[in-house]
């Protein structure tokens, strides 16, 4: 992903988490996925996906059992 899609990205989810604390970081070895951050804390990972010549954005999103019961 391009730096401007990253901003992009990133300025979109801190409005729909309503939180100026979302980062995205560049994943270290693959190209077309990001990681989701909130603060220091991993919320899982976005990849772009180009089929059809549609650009998408799938995000994952890591949630551990024991979080649930916070």
């Amino acid at each position: 992903m391009t730096a401007e899609e990253i901003k992009k990205l990133e300025t979109y989810l801190r409005k729909v988490f309503n939180s100026e604390a979302i980062e995205l970081r560049r994943a270290p070895k693959i190209e077309e996925m990001v990681e989701l951050h909130k603060a220091d804390e991993f919320l899982g990972t976005i990849y772009k996906d180009t089929e059809d010549g549609d650009v998408s954005y799938q995000v994952n999103l890591a949630i551990l059992d024991i979080d649930l019961d916070e």
